[in-house]
């Protein structure tokens, strides 16, 4: 049963009747769009200028950013920010909003001057709101207004946030952090987020984006994919009904299709995002990234390579690994096929290393794996990576999707039985027992979701059998742990399971994507043990 159809049932009854009302009428019926999270006002004035009037100046401030919000959520994302911005240097709600706006094209683009811009406007509408609070403060008749469910939305929206974050980091960091004072609790986390997105207050919005993030995104990508698709349909379906041209709808509606393993709806969703707004490219770059893994999971490489590509020429976010996805796709083409490309991979893995960039004085984890198994073909006579593509589909959780289908996982199980010929055909090389042993964890994981447990935790145990030999790919090793962890798991074997995940969490250090592959841990132990406060895992 679903996260939110249990926290319904469990959830005090509040003492404003109305709030509850509305609370289980969004839950219940997640396909009225009369009780959206966003004002729903034909015949609000879009220009709020009458100071005068008996309503306070906060009041007028929340509706006005609400109207400026409903403009953003139908892609007058200009109109949105020129009706804010006039007002960031005496209203905080008009200043948080701007500096919320500017942050997620910041993160869309990861442009240095975006990013200096967000950070900055961020700064000035903190100071703004220190500035409000010292006046609250003075003030000697402070009681609950007709706003404190805003306030209250706000404090469900940090705190919720908050703890989610935190319950997800690994053991190491969480000891270091409750040594300070810093505790979460996923659960609680979740309910608080879930509490602040019914109603009509103004950060429900921002707490179904959370809600949705997590359920899409971070579940996958720092998790094992425990995210609830069914919470996050139920959360999106008001908003397509009200905004059915909405980016942010439509991109997270083709998400979802996406991990349902839905991948010709996904890519159709992807599509419309790209065509409903011009405004913004970055939206049309999230959805070529997306789409770039949705024509992956179905192998088709050249479309693949297209995504790819058009990312390599329109953002910035790592051109190293764009550069890398590229030659990826041409590796698992033909020379004739190739050539209609006009580029070959061992050209593109070459310039892979040349490509490096940093952001905050960070290199990207992707980046610096791509960076790594590009170097092989710096040698005059390079030795091929065995399905690249498919190697990297790993790294971001790719097989829990196309695991939901038969069929996907049976062609990928072919590919990689493809690659294993060539690789058998090929004269031993320092690099043999490292691409044997990749090999094996993608046919195990194949295996596994194919239910050939037997086989899979053989191939899985085959990778730890040759992990002295291993001389570069020294992450497989904690991973092929991490997954026979969870296939043990998934049998019952709870004990063997737990000793599996804390030998790849405890004994293995400084191999790539290290910190990903540390809250996959994490997350399965989330499920192996029962989960206390801060994520520790009570005793069993």
């Amino acid at each position: 049963m679903s996260f939110i159809s249990n926290l319904r049932r469990t959830l005090k009854k509040k003492d404003d009747k109305t709030d509850a009302s509305n609370a289980k009428d969004i839950l219940d019926r997640p396909r009225s769009p009369n009780q959206l999270s966003v004002v729903n006002s034909p015949e609000m004035d879009p220009i709020i200028s009458d100071f005068r009037c008996s309503r306070s100046d906060l009041s007028l401030a929340l509706e006005d950013c609400m109207v400026a919000l409903d403009l953003f959520l139908r892609n007058e994302f200009e109109q949105a920010q020129d009706r804010l911005k006039s007002r960031t240097k005496d209203s905080m709600y008009h200043a948080l909003t701007y500096a919320t706006i500017l942050e997620m094209q910041a993160m869309m683009t990861f442009d240095p001057q975006h990013i200096l811009t967000a950070g900055n406007t961020m700064k000035d509408s903190q100071a703004i709101c220190q500035r409000e609070l010292h006046t609250i403060l003075q003030s000697p008749g402070y009681s609950q207004g007709e706003n404190h469910c805003h306030f209250e939305g706000g404090v469900k929206l940090g705190v919720g946030a908050f703890n989610l974050m935190i319950s997800m980091l690994p053991t190491r960091t969480l000891k270091l952090l409750e040594f300070v004072g810093f505790t979460g609790n996923k659960e609680f986390g979740l309910q608080q987020l879930v509490e602040g997105s019914v109603g009509s207050t103004f950060r429900s919005f921002l707490c179904n984006m959370l809600l949705l993030c997590y359920h899409t995104f971070m579940s996958f990508i720092l998790g094992t994919g425990e995210g609830d698709v069914e919470d996050a349909e139920k959360l999106l379906q008001p908003y397509l009904e009200k905004y059915p041209t909405g980016s942010i709808f439509l991109f997270f509606a083709g998400r979802i299709e996406e991990i349902k393993g839905n991948l010709d709806a996904a890519i159709k969703r992807f599509e419309e995002c790209c065509e409903v707004q011009q405004q913004w490219k970055q939206f049309h770059h999230m959805c070529y990234w997306e789409l770039m893994w949705c024509f992956t999971y179905k192998r088709h490489w050249k479309m693949a390579y297209f995504y790819a590509d058009l990312l390599s020429k329109e953002n910035t976010w790592s051109k190293a690994t764009y550069a890398y996805m590229k030659a990826a796709y041409l590796s698992m083409l033909t020379p004739d096929d190739c050539l209609t490309f006009g580029e070959t991979a061992l050209t593109l893995f070459r310039q892979v290393p040349g490509l490096k960039q940093k952001i905050a004085g960070k290199s990207l984890p992707t980046e610096k794996f791509a960076i790594r198994k590009a170097r092989r073909y710096l040698a005059e006579n390079p030795i091929a990576l065995p399905a690249p593509p498919l190697e990297m589909m790993y790294i971001w959780n790719g097989y829990t999707v196309i695991g939901k289908h038969k069929d996907l996982t049976e062609d990928m199980l072919k590919t990689l039985g493809e690659e294993q010929v060539k690789l058998d055909s090929t004269p031993r090389s320092e690099f043999t027992v490292d691409d044997q042993c990749l090999l094996s964890l993608l046919k195990g994981l194949c295996l596994k979701h194919l239910g050939r447990q037997e086989e899979a935790e053989q191939y899985f145990t085959l990778v730890l059998c040759n992990e002295s030999q291993i001389k570069y790919d020294h992450y497989l090793v904690p991973n092929a742990l991490l997954e026979h962890g969870l296939l043990c798991l998934e049998q019952g074997r709870k004990a063997e399971a737990i000793n599996l995940l804390e030998t790849a969490m405890q004994n293995y250090k400084h191999y790539s994507m290290e910190s990903r592959t540390h809250f996959r841990i994490q997350a399965a132990l989330h499920k192996a043990k029962g989960v206390g406060e801060n994520g520790i895992h009570s005793p069993t």
